[in-house]
């Protein structure tokens, strides 16, 4: 209790209550990943589990009774009878998981290449930056589509469907993890010279432990401000990759897959199926990048 009253009387809580649009954002945030864990009760109807559909209930309209069954569905159903309502709350689990352990496995690659590229120096140092300046000539969305092609290319193709949201977050991980390495690089060489870092050295502390005890607990404001704007950007990532048909498989539909499906449909009439999985989206990628913004405008000590 006496940890999260001093959490609650921090700067950071005082600047987050001072701010609506950070309060909005968080809100949203929150309530879009509350509905998407708790989507089974939430709703009665698995999308995923083709026993639990009926074709019959097929392109019915939001709030409309289904001219066949009757039923009414709040945000009406796709080509399938699948409940679009179900369907987003289902498909943004995908969506999440693979942008959360993009990040993560990003921020953990990022942070140990930048903190031994600062700390080490000399070869090391110019073989990782060398690495990462050529990695940024190119569009992230570009360098994820190549590994994910490679990766796809060199697994059976009877185990696709079975590693492709696991492929698909290595590959947007290695197409984000530049920013946290020279962010973390920058921050280690600024740290390394000053003499906490010089005094450990006299001890006899080796230089792992200098990098992980020391040096790292001092980057890692600037690294949660680029993991959560990472965090837009990998969904964002993912969305493309999977409305271009080369992400998550039709068995595990995230938002992309919905929006992609959707589009089909657009010019026929059933704009609900695009509509809704795009707002959807919209709303998760601009909450978290808003969050981001505010992150990173308070733990500036300029601004203070």
């Amino acid at each position: 209790m006496e940890a999260i009253a001093r959490a609650l009387d921090s700067d950071l809580a005082y600047r987050f209550r001072r701010s609506p649009v950070a309060m909005l954002a968080a809100l949203v945030v929150v309530l879009l990943i509350g509905s998407s864990v708790f989507a089974p009760l939430i709703t009665s109807q698995n999308p995923f589990d083709p026993g639990s559909l009926n074709l019959m209930n097929g392109f019915s309209e939001p709030m409309q009774p289904n001219q066949f069954t009757g039923e009414t569905f709040v945000l009406g159903t796709d080509d399938q009878g699948r409940d679009v309502f179900a369907t987003i709350l289902y498909g943004m689990r995908i969506s999440l998981f693979v942008g959360f352990s993009a990040v993560i496995f990003a921020m953990v690659l990022g942070v140990t290449l930048g903190l031994l590229s600062g700390y080490v120096g000399g070869r090391t140092d110019t073989i990782i930056m060398r690495i990462a300046d050529i990695q940024l000539t190119f569009p992230a969305i570009l360098v994820a589509l190549l590994i994910f092609g490679v990766a796809k290319g060199i697994t059976p193709p009877d185990r696709r469907d079975e590693v492709a949201i696991w492929v698909l977050i290595i590959a947007i991980g290695l197409s984000e993890w530049v920013q946290f390495a020279r962010v973390v690089r920058g921050a280690t060489l600024v740290e390394k010279s000053k003499e906490y870092v010089q005094a450990a050295r006299l001890i006899g502390r080796s230089p792992v432990a200098i990098m992980v005890r020391h040096i790292l607990p001092n980057t890692l404001s600037p690294v949660l401000v680029i993991a959560t704007i990472s965090l837009a950007l990998a969904i964002i990532a993912e969305a493309t990759l999977s409305f271009l048909g080369v992400g998550a498989p039709p068995t595990q539909p995230s938002l992309g897959t919905l929006i992609r499906i959707g589009q089909e449909f657009l010019f026929s009439g059933e704009w609900w199926i695009l509509f809704f999985p795009a707002m959807t989206l919209l709303a998760l990628a601009l909450s978290v990048n808003l969050l981001g913004d505010w992150l990173r405008d308070a733990l500036n000590p300029k601004l203070r």
